[in-house]
């Protein structure tokens, strides 16, 4: 027999906590923090374990904030229509709740590593949610806005191992907040009318689908190389970085610029998964091609 709560199963329950911190993104941002972290020669297993979910319940409660500000927009999207929330699953005060157990909980454990891992977290935490989420509405440059919340993950994995913010933690930053640019354009794209449908125009040109927003799409793709070879250029990195950061970085320019010759809605959607594939590939390729000893500061 299944536990009831509130007249619903624990299980059932779980699922719509899942779906209301978007839980498994949270999961997957922070792979981008341990990258930095393990980049930045970090080696203290229980710090990892307060990073990983530290880290997994700020962006949690980052998402449910997002949720809840945004749930009378969620009923005009098809993709977002049947969260927790505007169904009906889930009252304000459950979801306030949920939001501020994972802030609060989440920003102790980075603060068991270390203060400004800790800062860091509830900055990402405020721009997203009390800056970067009602700019949504108002001016595509949220975009842009949303990159620096967005790019923090790596950052902070080598702040959790420094204790600094220095060079290093500040290069990992701007090569993900580079690759914000496509990436995010790419879903805008995909999600156009349905992001039209709850007031959000996020794409950069005002013409929505265009050549004019494929070719800022295409241009962001094409800076991402050098900056994706970063660390490779300061020394910091070996070889395969050069090789391999150059090919894989190429690849993804290639899947922008079929976007902008064809403006096709199925390259968009192509060049959004290589996305998500494209992030690890680099920041993991740098721990692993890591030059020993190296941490500037």
């Amino acid at each position: 027999m299944e536990v009831q709560v509130n007249n619903m199963s624990i299980g059932k329950k779980i699922q719509i906590y899942i779906v209301f911190t978007k839980f498994r993104l949270a999961s997957l941002v922070v792979l981008s923090a341990l990258s930095g972290y393990l980049f930045a020669d970090g080696s203290n297993g229980l710090h990892i374990c307060y990073l990983l979910i530290g880290g997994t319940l700020v962006t949690a409660a980052s998402n449910g904030s997002n949720q809840i500000w945004e749930r009378d927009l969620d009923k005009l999207m098809k993709r977002t229509e049947k969260r927790p929330i505007p169904v009906g699953l889930m009252s304000l005060t459950e979801a306030y709740s949920i939001v501020i157990f994972c802030l609060i909980v989440g920003t102790y454990l980075l603060y068991l590593i270390n203060l400004n891992s800790a800062l860091l977290g509830l900055f990402a935490y405020a721009s997203y949610v009390f800056i970067y989420t009602p700019l949504k509405r108002i001016t595509p440059w949220a975009v842009l806005v949303g990159a620096v919340p967005g790019a923090i993950p790596p950052m902070l994995g080598a702040v959790a191992a420094t204790n600094e913010f220095g060079l290093l933690p500040g290069v990992l930053f701007f090569v993900q907040f580079m690759w914000q640019f496509p990436h995010f354009w790419a879903i805008a794209w995909v999600l156009y009318d349905d992001y039209k449908a709850g007031g959000f125009s996020l794409l950069p040109s005002s013409k929505g689908r265009s050549k004019e927003s494929a070719s800022q799409i295409m241009l962001y793709s094409l800076a991402l190389i050098p900056f994706s070879l970063l660390p490779w250029l300061l020394g910091w990195a070996g070889t395969a970085t050069l090789i391999i950061g150059t090919i894989a970085s190429g690849i993804f320019f290639l899947y922008s610029y079929k976007l902008f010759i064809t403006c096709d809605t199925k390259d968009a959607r192509k060049l959004m998964f290589a996305s998500f594939i494209y992030l690890p590939i680099i920041q993991f390729l740098y721990v692993f091609d890591k030059v020993e000893g190296i941490i500037p500061k």
